[in-house]
């Protein structure tokens, strides 16, 4: 057996979007998956110029689900089933897009005469064939109904599933792991083989996993089985990621996902003709369908 503990190292697409970089690490051409993360981007960290912030106009969804957690900042979320809410650092926002929903994503208007700071992880997660077509949905978990779990020189919050022994109050739409992990100065965190697929993200400062130093904004896939454990010399912040494998391969075509072609046809349709319900306090403006998308696209 190998005694290198990564069975694969996922560098990321670094994308600067006027005033913010965004860092892409899933999919790649390599590896779409990891458990039911089909989509894995670091926001920031920035500061965002006095007087501006992040406008992302309504756009649609099928067959995901999405899931925003900050470390630094605020967005107002608002979707087309009236939900209007504010993430803020260590709370989740997840939406279940199922059979289609539209959200838009904005910086609070009381927070861009300052700058408003900008700093976390937005994922997809797909859903299982048999849940794909599920009312669309929307669930907000605070900071403080997080589990935390304590190791020496560390901190664990629980973002999705059940680790070192404690379970998130989030819906998991099947067997998912998320954690958000913080290494003080000389600490430790253990990762046990509890998922087929795992994966682990160095979001800012140092950290290594079984002696071997991890690069920033990078994702590494654990071994199958194997129990490692992650250190920091001058503290560190790690996402941990995983869950079962899918249950067959996914359709990717800008924000649609789903595991037939045929739906994701129907849905560019959809959104074209304006036949997606728009938030209902943000309908005045949209991103139209796209000629040639700019996110992701597969097969």
């Amino acid at each position: 057996m190998s005694d290198d503990p990564f069975l694969q190292t996922l560098l990321p697409a670094t994308h600067d979007l006027g005033g913010f970089k965004v860092h892409r690490v899933l999919p790649k051409r390599e590896r779409r998956t990891i458990g039911p993360f089909i989509f894995f981007d670091q926001m920031g960290p920035s500061k965002l110029a006095p007087g501006t912030g992040i406008d992302v106009r309504p756009h649609p969804h099928i067959n995901l689900a999405t899931v925003t957690y900050l470390f630094a900042g605020a967005i107002d979320h608002r979707d087309s089933l009236g939900t209007v809410a504010r993430i803020e650092p260590g709370a989740v926002n997840l939406m279940t897009a199922g059979s289609g929903i539209a959200h838009s994503e904005r910086s609070p208007a009381e927070l861009r005469p300052a700058g408003p700071d900008l700093s976390g992880i937005q994922t997809w997660l797909a859903l299982p064939s048999d849940k794909e077509e599920m009312d669309p949905a929307f669930e907000h978990v605070a900071r403080d109904d997080l589990p935390q779990v304590e190791a020496p020189g560390a901190i664990a919050r629980v973002v999705m599933g059940t680790l070192w022994g404690a379970t998130s109050p989030v819906t998991c739409h099947s067997h998912t792991i998320y954690a958000d992990i913080h290494l003080f100065t000389g600490g430790a965190m253990p990762i046990e083989p509890d998922a087929d697929e795992r994966a682990v993200f160095l979001a800012e400062g140092d950290a290594s996993l079984e002696g071997i130093e991890l690069a920033p904004s990078t994702l590494y896939l654990l071994r199958p089985g194997i129990a490692a454990t992650l250190r920091s010399t001058h503290g560190g912040h790690v996402m941990l990621c995983g869950g079962a494998p899918l249950d067959g391969p996914r359709h990717v075509w800008w924000n649609f996902v789903s595991s037939r072609r045929e739906r994701i046809e129907q849905a560019k349709q959809d959104w074209k003709a304006g036949r997606f319900r728009l938030p209902p306090d943000d309908h005045d403006e949209f991103i139209p369908l796209p000629e040639v998308p700019t996110t992701v696209t597969y097969p």
